[in-house]
């Protein structure tokens, strides 16, 4: 894996990426982590029942749309544009370019956000229609999504926010920016849910909280920078025309993985309760290193690729891209293999406490491995589909995303509709479905990239894979004999279990990287 100048020539950036994507990836992790305890809040006080059911529903609706909009089809649309203003503009353009999106974004997710609001019933019954046959059920979702969903505007308002300051390079505030949600949902659960009737309201009332708090902490920074967006309303700005004629294709091509994930929720709502709570649980365990690694990767190397292809350096452009793909294997392998040999232990340690339940863990264990073993189709995506925003082509990622959600429609009945009673797989066919869709989204953009010549893999890649096979072989070996010998941990105090699963991360993360060294692997060969 380490090459020699003569075979290729990296990025002049190439260190500055990687001091970038652990910055992001640091804060991001801050992020995770403080989720993590947030969720084992959630499980305390809401356990897998129907009133957790029904704020998961209420919870991931405006989140669905929060991706499209902040961190999905808007951002990869939004940040080429800024990028080509930035280059070939005045800062005076640059500054109309922002006042125009804030105030064209800002009227329409008003709008959308208040339709949603009046007819939340509507909305509850097209995402969960599994609840209609629980009028209790149904009518506390309907309710609590009246007030989490204007936590969409708020939080798209934020990710217009952060594609600013990540476009100049500031990428530490947009990537500490959710730990605020966290704090505030955290206080919402251990202050106030337990002196109300259904601490469900309270959950939602925080997320609403949370968004007003995470838009106020960004402002002062855009402030500082003179870019501070006054909004205005030109439908007819050049800008904001290019980003939206970007952003209406782009919608499916990035924000697959979200949609597969609603359906699962929408068939899991038929399925029997606890169902939604349990692919929650495994859904969130699998997106902190999705959250932490890849989402930082992708964030800093979008800026950066659209730069270079403004600058018309197709060289750099391809070695930062074979970068991206080769840190991304480094660290999703593992990832993926350690999720899938710790569910179980995972989910005991930090979910099984209070109203969560030994069944709740084992079914959500299976739900977990089926979403690790498409972990590195997740991440992949990630670095993927910059690739093609960098250089304004939305409509091929748009072909692949509609082949993938199709895909994944077809998997979910296969593998959850009971054709067979002994074929059934429940919530974890809905996990191995969004599995199989993201290694076809995965491959798919992948070949798109070589045939199209955008992307040619660099020397070593073969060594790359004989490594990852002997470093994740020694990983697995240590992490099963560890678990042998550790035993069964739902007996323990939360304490020993904690330590217990540090002891195996550890352990585990060690076998990894002495695989990596005893295979010839060097850090040195990221930095080069």
């Amino acid at each position: 894996m380490v090459l020699s100048s003569a075979e290729v020539t990296r990025p002049a950036a190439g260190g500055g990426l990687l001091r970038s994507s652990s910055l992001v990836g640091l804060m991001t992790f801050l992020s995770r982590i403080l989720g993590l305890v947030r969720d084992v809040c959630f499980a305390r006080y809401l356990g897998a029942e129907a009133g957790a059911d029904a704020f998961y529903v209420a919870f991931k609706i405006p989140n669905f749309f929060r991706r499209l909009f902040a961190e999905g089809a808007f951002a990869q649309a939004f940040v080429p544009v800024l990028s080509e203003y930035r280059a070939n503009g005045s800062q005076a353009a640059v500054k109309a370019l922002l006042d125009n999106i804030a105030g064209v974004l800002g009227l329409s997710l008003l709008i959308f956000t208040g339709v949603a609001v009046v007819f939340s019933p509507v909305v509850a019954t097209i995402f969960a229609p599994g609840f209609l046959a629980d009028d209790a059920k149904f009518a506390l979702a309907s309710e609590l999504l009246r007030i989490t969903f204007p936590y969409l505007l708020l939080i798209s308002l934020t990710g217009f926010a952060g594609g600013i300051l990540n476009s100049y390079d500031r990428f530490a505030v947009p990537a500490l920016t959710p730990v605020w949600l966290n704090v505030v949902l955290i206080t919402a659960a251990v202050v106030v849910a337990p002196g109300m009737e259904q601490p469900a309201f309270a959950l939602a009332w925080g997320v609403l909280v949370a968004g007003c708090v995470q838009l106020c902490f960004q402002l002062p920074f855009l402030a500082r920078l003179q870019l501070l967006p006054h909004p205005k309303l030109n439908w007819h700005h050049p800008g904001v025309m290019q980003v939206l004629k970007l952003m209406v294709p782009a919608i499916f091509g990035v924000s697959v993985g979200q949609i597969n994930l609603l359906l699962d929720t929408v068939l899991a709502s038929l399925l029997p309760t606890g169902s939604v709570s349990w692919l929650y649980y495994s859904d969130r365990l699998s997106e902190l290193p999705l959250g932490v690694f890849a989402v930082a990767i992708g964030t800093v190397i979008l800026p950066k690729l659209s730069r270079l292809h403004a600058e018309q350096s197709a060289q750099h452009f391809n070695a930062m891209l074979d970068w991206a793909l080769r840190l991304i294997v480094l660290i999703a392998t593992p990832a993926a293999v350690a999720l899938m040999v710790l569910a179980e232990p995972i989910l005991t340690c930090l979910f099984l406490y209070g109203k969560t339940t030994p069944l709740d863990v084992t079914m959500a264990s299976f739900s977990l491995r089926g979403y690790a073993l498409g972990l590195i189709a997740f991440m992949l995506i990630k670095v993927l589909a910059p690739g093609f925003y960098a250089r304004q082509d939305m409509k091929t990622p748009v072909k692949i995303g509609v082949i993938a959600m199709i895909a994944n429609m077809v998997l979910n009945v296969a593998f959850v509709v009971p054709l067979y009673w002994w074929f059934n797989l429940g919530h974890m066919g809905l996990a191995l479905a969004t599995a199989g869709s993201a290694f076809l989204n995965a491959g798919l953009l992948l070949r798109s990239l070589r045939k199209s010549e955008v992307y040619k893999p660099l020397p070593g890649w073969w060594r790359v894979l004989v490594q990852q096979l002997l470093a994740n072989g020694l990983m697995v070996a240590v992490l099963l004999g560890a678990t042998h010998w550790l035993g069964d941990l739902a007996p323990l105090p939360s304490y020993l279990r904690a330590a217990a699963l540090l002891c195996l991360c550890v352990s585990g993360l060690l076998a990894y990287l002495l695989g990596l060294f005893l295979a010839g692997f060097r850090l040195k060969a990221l930095r080069a």
